[in-house]
Order: C-alpha cells, then structure tokens, then sequence
C-alpha cells in the first residue's frame, strides 16, 4: 500500500488523547486497541431496547394493563428529564438569565407533554378492564410517585408545600421536621373517618421520607425559588417562565390527573376508592391544597383564583 499522509487534524487529536492519557498515567495505545476490537455501537443496544420492552410485568391478562403501565412508566421517564434540567440550575454557583430560562424552557416543555399527555389514560383503557385489573394493583398507587415530590422541592421553600389551612399549626417555619411532617400530600392517604395512614402511605414514607428531609436541607438556599429572589427578582423573562412552571405543575398536571380519575371512578351514588386508599376526591382539585411554588410572583387575587374556571380561563 503506498505511503500516505497521516491527517493533520487526527495527528493534533492523537496528541489531545496522548495529554488525556498521561495525565491520568494511562497507556493510550491499550485504549486504541481496545477501539480497534470493540464492536460497533447498535441503537437497540445503546438505549437497552430489549431491557425497556421487557419491563411491564402485568399482575392480570386484561391487556390494557400494559397500557396502564407502560404510560407510567413514561410518566416517570419524564418526571427524570424535569429533574436533569433542576439539578442542573440548582447546581449552578450563579446561574446567568440565559442558563436559567432554557433550562426553564426544558422543564417546560416536558410539563406540557405530559399534561396533554393524559388523554392516553382517560381514553386508552376500557373502563370495565381498568376496574377490574386495579384490583390487583392493592395497595400501589400513582400517589407513590417519589420523582413528582423531588421535582417539588427543587422548585420551591419546603414551607410552600404545606396546605394553607396547616401552616398555623407550625410553630417554627425553618424547621424542617416540623414542616415535613405537615407536608401537603400526606392527607391525600390519610383516612377521612379515622385519620390514620393508609398503607399506601405508610410504605410510602418508610422508603422516602428520610432522602426527602435530606434533600430539602440540601435545597434550602438553593432551590428554584431562592435563585429567583437572588438573581432575577423582577426579571419579566425569568418570571413568566416561572409562572408557566407554576400553573403546568400545580394547576394543569393535577387537573389533567383528576378528569382521568373521574372518568374511572366517579359513580353513584358514591364514587369508587382509589388503589392505596388515597382520598382523590380532596387530594387532587388544586382549588384545595392551592399549592403555589412562587407565591410572591402571583396577585392575590390569582391565589384566591388558584385551580378554579376564572384562573384557568387566563
């Protein structure tokens, strides 16, 4: 084979690798070796295809069970990208106005997807199969969504979490035990007649509830909240793009969650319990908990509107 010139721009990356590799007292011809063996890189092995399709584990053969799962399953997927883009600004030493509103951008993106995203359940599964095969679901619930809690205390003071009605009740705001021990969530599987935890909850809380305090901690002064007030107080951009996370999340998600509730489980004359015996009816209506990531961002009277026709219609 005749000679050929070596490439100038492979030579000076070669050099790039060599620096890479000496500095961390490796051999770079080893790892070109190893390149030189290596198979090459196929789709369904880089995103585990295989692994993903074999994942839903259905507990009955009614076959809209798989739809059942798989749909919460991509709920979770995107419930991981909103956390990506708020571990990234929350990490962020002194976030600049363009850093903070694509990734705001991002989160938002993926809150609309899954908001419109709802449809697959309220018109997906027929309702008889659903009914039945829920029962064996006993004592699961989407209500056990670990993600959908982190993402709320990135976004927000731990205290804006906590129901308005129960915020007398803390005798100390920065006190984390007492504030997440009021947490807005924990009544939605609260028996009404008897207020003791379901076991939904019960389960719930053993597994999370000690990363949750942590990560709280953790967030206090950075959290999407205390960034807004240290660098972009009265920033229109920054705020509308906040404002937009607010009602996505605490408004349009739970309403969307609610009307595929209702569509399955309103009945009379009494409606049907949920899975984990978690009190859908009280725990979903934003126009309730009126849960708010950015109060200050907000008119009172948009808070007093919270989750009802007049505040969506805007």
């Amino acid at each position: 084979m005749d000679d050929q010139k070596v490439n100038p721009e492979l030579l000076a990356q070669l050099n790039k690798l060599q620096e890479k590799y000496d500095v961390m007292g490796q051999d770079l011809s080893s790892y070109l070796d190893g390149l030189l063996y290596a198979d090459y890189l196929t789709y369904w092995d880089y995103i585990h295809l295989d692994t993903l399709l074999s994942l839903q584990s259905p507990k009955t053969r009614f076959p809209d069970e798989h739809i059942f799962i798989i749909y919460h399953q991509i709920t979770e997927l995107y419930f991981r990208l909103v956390i990506l883009e708020l571990e990234q600004i929350t990490a962020k030493e002194k976030p600049d106005e363009k850093f903070f509103t694509e990734r705001l951008d991002r989160v938002n993106r993926y809150f609309n997807h899954l908001e419109n995203s709802f449809d697959i359940m309220v018109r997906g599964m027929e309702r008889d199969q659903f009914l039945k095969f829920r029962m064996s679901l006993l004592p699961a619930s989407g209500f056990q969504s670990a993600q959908y809690r982190v993402i709320e205390f990135y976004a927000t003071d731990v205290m804006n979490l906590v129901a308005e009605k129960d915020r007398q009740h803390i005798a100390d705001p920065k006190n984390v035990d007492q504030v997440v021990g009021h947490l807005y969530w924990r009544s939605g599987a609260t028996e009404l007649a008897t207020g003791k935890k379901t076991l939904t909850l019960q389960q719930f809380e053993k597994k999370y509830l000690n990363e949750f305090r942590e990560l709280s901690l953790s967030l206090t002064s950075r959290n999407l909240y205390q960034l807004y007030k240290k660098h972009f107080e009265g920033n229109q951009n920054v705020i509308d793009r906040l404002r937009q996370f607010d009602t996505l999340a605490n408004v349009l998600w739970p309403l969307a969650h609610m009307k595929s509730a209702a569509h399955y489980l309103e009945k009379d004359p009494e409606d049907i319990k949920a899975t984990g015996g978690t009190n859908w009816q009280k725990y979903l209506p934003p126009r309730f908990q009126r849960i708010i990531f950015f109060p200050e961002l907000w008119s009172e009277q948009e808070k007093a509107e919270w989750g009802k026709a007049a505040f969506i219609r805007k």
